[in-house]
């Protein structure tokens, strides 16, 4: 199962208020191969597929296609804000690293 931080819900929440959403549509999450470390994650608004994986959390989505939940099973999605960096981060447990900006990495040999 994979979540969400609030502060990952409210920073989703505005961003779809923003771009005025119509429902249905949440963040899409894919593993694709690329990156310095290898995999490399890839986030857009979208809509849900019959074949995604679906998490619903405090009034928004998240869908992940079969093919990169088991890249990011039991991961965890966060919303950082600092000085360097903004944006929504993955906080993945089957990583057996990451690259330096955290949006590739090395996934844990099966």
């Amino acid at each position: 199962m994979i979540t969400l931080t609030p502060s990952a819900v409210k920073h989703l929440r505005l961003l779809l208020a923003d771009r005025q959403v119509s429902g249905g549509e949440g963040l899409r999450l894919n593993v694709e191969q690329g990156g310095c470390a290898g995999m490399q994650y890839v986030m857009k608004i979208d809509s849900a597929c019959d074949t995604d994986k679906v998490v619903a959390q405090d009034g928004v989505c998240l869908m992940i296609d079969p093919e990169s939940l088991r890249f990011v099973d039991q991961s965890q999605i966060d919303y950082v804000d600092d000085l360097t960096d903004s944006g929504f981060k993955v906080i993945n447990p089957l990583a057996a690293r990451s690259c330096g900006c955290g949006s590739s990495f090395e996934p844990v040999s099966s």
